[in-house]
Order: C-alpha cells, then sequence, then structure tokens
C-alpha cells in the first residue's frame, strides 16, 4: 500500500493516478475496518503485534555476559543486502496472534526481500487448525518462505545446512533436544536466539540449557537483557552467551496510515461512530491481548476514579471513554467478566468499549487521543504498540517498567506511573491532566512522532538487526573452520 507523494496529495482535484492511486488506498483502509471488528484482522498491519517494549544504557566489554548495543549508521542501500541466497531457519514455538511469532514473520520478510532463502518451523502446533494458523502460513508462502513440519529428516537437514538458525522466546529452545538430538553441537555455533519474555516462569533450564553455547542473544530492550543476565546467573547458575539489544521499528505500512491526513481521518470517523463516540469526546484506549498481566483492571480502576476527579472538581473536559482493544468474546475468561462487571457496577459501562482482539490497529489508534500502556509487574520486554501510538502523534501514559522505560519520554512524550495498585491513583490523575490541557496532548504528541522517527523506524530495526546478523555468521564461519 504506498503512500502518494506529496506533490500528489497537495494536487486536490483531476482524475490523474494521484487521484486514483488515494482512492485505492481509502478503499483498502475500509476493507481494514471492516476486519478490525474480526480476530484474524490483518489487512493493515502485516506481521507486527508487539513481542511481549530514552538514553540507552549500553553494555561493556566483549565477555560472553557483556551487552553490545548495536550501532545503525548511514548504510547506502538495504543494510541486509549481505544476507542474499543465506539460508536461515526460524523456528517459532507457536503460529499465533501473539508478538512473538509475528515479529518473526516480520523479519522473514524483511530477509526475503533481499533474496535469503527462509524456512519456517512451528515447534507446538495446535491439534486443529484455525483460521488464523492457516491465513498465517499462507500469508509466509504467498511471500516465499517456506514452512516445514517441526520434526523430521527435513527439519533436521535444514538446520545443518542453514547459514543461520533464529530461535524465537525462551520456549522455542524446547525443539533442540526434542528434534535434533544428537545434532545440536553441530547447529549451536550459528543459533541466534531472539528472547522477549519478561515472565518469570519462562526461566526453566529445560528451555535455555543451551543458551550459553549459542552464538549470540537478541533482546528487545536494556532492562530485559539485564534481567535475563541475572536472572540466569542467580537462578539457572548459567551465563548468558553476547548479547545484543535491537529495539523495533515501525512498519512502512503502518507509518504510511499514520503519516496520511485523509487516511487518519475517514478512520477517526468509522471507528468512532462504530463505537458511539462523538468527534468531541476523549477517547484513552489500552491495545493488548485482555489479561491481568496487561492491567486492563488497574486501567479502568484508573478511569472510573478520573471521571471521579472531574466531576468532584467540576472541570470543564471533553467526555471521556475508555477503549479496551483486545478482548476476546468467544473466551469469556473470568478477568474480563470482571473487567465488564467493574463497568457496569459503576455506572461507566456507556463509557467504556471492549473492541476484541486484531491485528488491525491502526484504525483504533487513528480514532485514540492518549495509549494507556499498563503492563505489570515488570513490565513490556519493549511494548510495540507504544512507538506505534507515537507514530501517530499520540502521547503515551506508560508504566514505569520494562522497555516502555526506554520509548517513552517522562513529561516530554508521555507520563510514567508506577506499576500496581499504587499506579492506579497517580494514571487517574494523568488522565485528568491530558483531559484538562489539550496543549499537552499535542506537545507530547509531537515530541512522540518526532521520536519515533528518529530511533524507531523500519530501517532503524533493519540497521540494528544487519549488525547483529554481521557478528553471529562471523562467529559461524570462525567456529566452522576452527
Amino acid at each position: 500500500m504506498a503512500k502518494p507523494s506529496s506533490a500528489a496529495a497537495a494536487s486536490g482535484g483531476g482524475r490523474g493516478p494521484a487521484h486514483h492511486h488515494r482512492t485505492r488506498l481509502l478503499l483498502l483502509l475500509l476493507l481494514a475496518v471492516a476486519a478490525c471488528a474480526s480476530t484474524a484482522g490483518f489487512l493493515l498491519r502485516g506481521a507486527m503485534l508487539d513481542p511481549c517494549d530514552i538514553d540507552a544504557r549500553r553494555g561493556s566489554g566483549s565477555s560472553a555476559a557483556a551487552v553490545a548495543t548495536t550501532r545503525t549508521g548511514a548504510v547506502a542501500g538495504n543494510p541486509l543486502e549481505f544476507m542474499r541466497s543465506k539460508l536461515v531457519l526460524l523456528v517459532s514455538h507457536e503460529l499465533s496472534l501473539s508478538g512473538g511469532p509475528l515479529l518473526l514473520m516480520e523479519l522473514a520478510f524483511l530477509l526475503r526481500q533481499v533474496g535469503s532463502q527462509v524456512v519456517w518451523i512451528t515447534n507446538q502446533r495446535s491439534e486443529e487448525t484455525n483460521d488464523v494458523t492457516y491465513s498465517l502460513q499462507h500469508k509466509m508462502l504467498s511471500h516465499g518462505v517456506q514452512v516445514l513440519p517441526a520434526r523430521g529428516h527435513e527439519a533436521i537437514d535444514t538446520a545443518l545446512k542453514a547459514d543461520l538458525v533464529i530461535l524465537n522466546t525462551a520456549v522455542a529452545g524446547k525443539w533442540l533436544d526434542a528434534v535434533l538430538k544428537d545434532h545440536v553441537p553441530q547447529v549451536l555455533p550459528k543459533i541466534l536466539w531472539w528472547i522477549h519474555e519478561m515472565r518469570g516462569h519462562y526461566f526453566k533450564l529445560e528451555y535455555v540449557k543451551h543458551l550459553p553455547l549459542v552464538a549470540g542473544a537478541m533482546i528487545d530492550s536494556h532492562t530485559t537483557a539485564e534481567y535475563w543476565k541475572t536472572r540466569t546467573h542467580d537462578r539457572l547458575k548459567i551465563q548468558m552467551p553476547q548479547t545484543y539489544v535491537v529495539h523495533l521499528g515501525n512498519s512502512k505500512e503502518l507509518m504510511e496510515v499514520a503519516e496520511d491526513n485523509v487516511a487518519r481521518r475517514v478512520l477517526r470517523e468509522h471507528i468512532r461512530e462504530f463505537l458511539g463516540v462523538r468527534s468531541e469526546d476523549l477517547v484513552f484506549a489500552i491495545i493488548n491481548s485482555v489479561s491481568r498481566g496487561k492491567g486492563q483492571d488497574l486501567f479502568l480502576q484508573a478511569f472510573y476514579q478520573g471521571v471521579q476527579l472531574i466531576e468532584q472538581k467540576k472541570l470543564k473536559v471533553p467526555t471521556m471513554h475508555a477503549v479496551v482493544v483486545g478482548s476476546d468474546i468467544n473466551a469469556q475468561t473470568k478477568f474480563e467478566t470482571q473487567l465488564r462487571d467493574f463497568a457496569v457496577k459503576n455506572g461507566i459501562q456507556d463509557r467504556v468499549h471492549f473492541v476484541n482482539k486484531t491485528l488491525a490497529v491502526a484504525p483504533y489508534l487513528a480514532a485514540t487521543d492518549v495509549l494507556v500502556q499498563n503492563s505489570q509487574a515488570r513490565g513490556e520486554c519493549f511494548g510495540r504498540i507504544t512507538i506505534e501510538a507515537m507514530a501517530f502523534k499520540l502521547p503515551v501514559l506508560g508504566t514505569a517498567a520494562g522497555g516502555t522505560t526506554e520509548i517513552v519520554v517522562d513529561g516530554s512524550t508521555g507520563l510514567l506511573h508506577p506499576a500496581g495498585k499504587e499506579g492506579v491513583a497517580p494514571l487517574a490523575k494523568n488522565m485528568v491532566r491530558l483531559a484538562s490541557h489539550e496543549e499537552d496532548r499535542v506537545s507530547m504528541g509531537r515530541k512522540g512522532y518526532g521520536r519515533v522517527k528518529e530511533m524507531f523506524m523500519e530501517h532503524h530495526m533493519a540497521g540494528r538487526i544487519a549488525a547483529v546478523l554481521q557478528e553471529v555468521l562471523k562467529k559461524s564461519r570462525e567456529h566452522s573452520h576452527s
């Protein structure tokens, strides 16, 4: 979906190529809107979702436990060009709408663009083939990615022949012993382990016992890298390999929508009409799969407190709405039932809107005024939705935990609050502040967009990943010659 040139966009009338191109863009956007209500709608976003994410802290030294921050210089052409004709095996623990698999798919497509031969293996397959799995597999095949069964001689042969093997998430480590068996030592020197997890239950020796012997680990934020370094040493008594921190970037497709005023207006009007929200109302949205770890319960508590503060102080502000994107109506989990019951019990059900999980987040970002990133405990490993919201010039209210602290500049591009129950009151006050001061919303949104353009674009991510792949391939060659 290409964006019209600035000259074409400015030309206004006429029925030339620019007009037809914009018409096509809007039709695609409207199709995406239609897909928003479905679980598998991903026309706009491709293979992109938040995986688990200020000034970066740099690791020092060259020891195996050191954290190396990759550099992104001015590189002519595609920084991944050196991967042309390389055979790359990608091993994912699952194929679903969760962040890890979708991020690995995105890397697969970047590699295919430069002519890499890419093979995909899903270690844990669902017993029943569902529409999501089928759609994602079809998407990969249409991009020229070969999909293999997780087990069998073909999988082993591919791992042995591959120039590079990328294990995605800690859980994918189970595939090594289960499938490669005696061949594990031959493959370890060419493995890059891409880790997105921040939860303690992923720190199991059965998953990561081979971690010290791989060529390198790639992690989405400095906070997560430090956590893994400490936790593996203290709890598992093993060392991390050379570790590279790679911040993620926004896709070109999402940026095209975010930077197109007409597209944003169309999506904003359509989604607000769908939700029953007036154009002058103020929308605070939380866009994550509904679960206790993502903090939707504390978000709604803060929203309710914010509404009460406004009424008590008799502030003249737009009517506030809370939108929870990431619901699963079919599952009807106990947690989601509690969320809906809370809204009814406190009389705010007309202001709280639940939207089924979707990959087509652009329409909801266009309809939103403020994004809330309320992940709890250690926070997000990175938090892809955060930089996507900033691309839409939205201020971000985030927990002061995990990778969010490396994305949001407190007081500049958004406001941070503590995780846990102690963060409810500060989040409520931050909501009231942004509801009361439009100039703060505009200023923070503008600065957030500038930060995205400076640090979190697709070409930034590609450059950072390219630097890692070059080092890992070099290590693998050196090992094979030793």
